[in-house]
């Protein structure tokens, strides 16, 4: 890391740290990627579920329950870890989670609805507790004019482990193809490979990154709902991060229909083969990388809002894009753009809302940012799922509308004063 980038952390932070804290991301990336996105999606629908008419919305269902859980847990948990300083200890307890009920995917087959279901909401639950608890490190690593090229290096590097997970699981595939086995054979491999990513690459995290929050309370889960009641009652005071949280759950919500939906149009609509579709996906995490990097550092120069504004009518001409294209090269150009606004969509957001965070409730702030996400989570794809199965497999028609969240989300983000925001966030602090 260079002196420049050492200039954007906060004192006493070391450099290792943020590559720690980076490595979490890299870790858990291969979640969404393999499992969320490219292998397990199109295999539940396909092969788990038989291609039945319902599979799609069962899908999308199952991903809709796990975000209800999280939606009604997250923020509690948030606030439990900033009163008892855990936010490190809870981050173990839900990689460990995520990792061992990825590895039950390996024996969902054909026929295995309920048992994928129950699987899919456990990891996809513990994933999503893992990656707010880790976002609330942020702000205490990173300068508050710094935070966007921080988050930046994180999501960009979270994209390079996506790509490592995805690149081995693809050398298994092909090779299985190769041999003729079925995808019963190869999908269960990937799944290992998939938990052994995370767990390898995270221990990084828990040796290097240190837990800077103070212990305030030796209360339990009162307390904490009260802290939350009170942030929720104090609404008024942190409007601008109210309004940053209404827009996630727009935008994030048709982001939310990439990762779930992405290989599942690519084969069904555009007519891809698993094998190609991994190839897109695997492109689509260079391109977010680099997006997600650069972004960061282009979003501290000219402005959270005026960037992620920028992102959002890019994915509105993605959404455009997917639902006229009729050939893979035309895809091809929808996922490019795609996977530049997703890292630099999602890397903006984090940052924003670790400026509207007071120090003292970093945890607690991300877990209502949480709460929105995965209320997009459910919004998105539920909404996804059922304009598909209602005009009887119509996924263009359903790929479009999705283009109505970006809008809503980049209307609701002209409501936000970033400067108004941060004042309010540092007052809480005096």
């Amino acid at each position: 890391m260079s002196q420049a980038a050492a200039g954007a952390l906060n004192p006493g932070v070391r450099k290792r740290e943020v590559f720690a804290w980076a490595m979490y991301d890299f870790a858990n990336s291969g979640y969404t990627t393999v499992v969320l996105t490219a292998v397990f999606s199109a295999y539940f629908v396909g092969a788990v579920a038989g291609g039945a008419s319902w599979a799609t919305f069962a899908w999308t269902a199952s991903l809709s329950l796990s975000c209800a859980i999280v939606m009604l847990t997250m923020p509690v948990v948030g606030a439990w870890a900033d009163r008892h300083g855990a936010k490190k200890r809870l981050l173990a307890v839900s990689t460990v989670g995520c990792v061992v009920s990825t590895m039950g995917l390996s024996q969902v087959g054909p026929g295995d609805v309920a048992l994928g279901v129950v699987l899919i909401v456990l990891s996809n639950v513990f994933f999503s507790w893992g990656e707010s608890l880790s976002a609330a490190f942020l702000p205490e690593l990173a300068r508050p004019e710094a935070l966007g090229r921080v988050s930046g290096w994180g999501w960009s590097f979270g994209y390079l482990g996506g790509m490592l997970a995805l690149g081995l699981s693809l050398v298994v595939v092909i090779q299985s193809q190769a041999a003729g086995e079925p995808a019963t054979q190869f999908v269960p491999m990937t799944m290992w490979i998939t938990a052994g990513v995370f767990s390898i690459a995270s221990l990084c995290t828990f040796v290097w990154l240190r837990e800077r929050a103070a212990r305030h309370s030796d209360g339990g889960l009162v307390q904490a709902w009260s802290q939350l009641l009170t942030t929720y009652r104090s609404a008024r005071q942190y409007r601008d991060f109210m309004w940053l949280m209404a827009c996630a759950v727009a935008y994030q919500g048709g982001v939310a229909v990439t990762i779930a939906l992405a290989a599942i149009y690519a084969e069904q609509v555009i007519g891809f083969v698993q094998q190609e579709t991994m190839v897109l996906i695997f492109v689509l995490n260079i391109a977010a990388a680099v997006g997600a990097f650069a972004f960061g550092h282009w979003q501290d120069r000219i402005g959270h809002k005026r960037a992620l504004s920028v992102t959002l009518l890019g994915w509105v001409a993605t959404c455009v894009i997917a639902a006229l294209t009729t050939t893979k090269g035309g895809f091809w150009y929808a996922a490019a753009i795609a996977g530049l606004c997703m890292g630099s969509s999602q890397s903006a957001g984090r940052a924003m809302a670790g400026l509207f965070a007071p120090a003292a409730q970093l945890a607690e702030f991300y877990g209502l940012w949480t709460f929105a996400t995965r209320l997009a989570s459910i919004i998105g794809p539920l909404t996804y799922g059922i304009i598909a199965w209602g005009t009887g497999g119509n996924q263009r028609l359903a790929i479009a509308s999705t283009a109505v969240l970006f809008v809503i989300g980049w209307l609701l983000l002209q409501r936000v004063d970033v400067e108004r925001g941060r004042r309010a966030a540092l007052a809480a602090e005096a």
